[in-house]
């Protein structure tokens, strides 16, 4: 299973970068033993269009750059459904096990998803009730599929 994180904002070298770049290196040493053969993150700057809409659909065409084809995509976003670390990781596992092999995070810009995208994804999954910038999303986003990695693989990491 490959794991893919395409963003909107770029991290600028600082403490933001460093911890993405951290847990990014922690999917890929660990998950080889959950299946997991890749972890790719891709970015592209916040639109600089005039009005939201035009923002939101140059950004989407950067996100869906990035979906291989037959990829499941997942939208970060705050009408998604929140799960709690074991349901995400048990979400992961369902899907390796019916043989998904690329999932695919998205996360908007700063005016979310288009409603294009928000229908367009396999599902859209919310980081909880508060809205969170995009830096400290991806953050957490790598965090969560890194427990998810150890979890399924019954690492001590996570303690319930």
């Amino acid at each position: 299973m490959k794991f893919r994180v395409a963003a909107i904002g770029k991290l600028k070298a600082g403490p933001e970068r460093i911890l993405a770049e951290d847990y990014a290196g922690r999917i890929a040493a660990m998950g080889k033993k959950a299946a997991v053969s890749e972890i790719k993150i891709s970015d592209w700057t916040e639109s600089q269009k005039p009005d939201a809409a035009q923002r939101m659909s140059e950004e989407e065409a950067q996100l869906w750059s990035s979906v291989p084809q037959g990829a499941y995509v997942i939208a970060l976003d705050e009408r998604g459904k929140a799960h709690t670390s074991e349901a995400f990781a048990a979400h992961i596992q369902t899907l390796r096990d019916r043989s998904i092999s690329n999932i695919v995070f998205l996360l908007g810009g700063p005016d979310g998803h288009s409603p294009t995208t928000r229908t367009r994804a396999n599902e859209l999954l919310a980081l909880g009730p508060m809205t969170w910038p995009h830096r400290l999303a991806r953050i957490m986003l790598l965090e969560q599929i890194y427990r998810s990695v150890t979890i399924l693989l019954n690492h001590p990491y996570h303690r319930a």
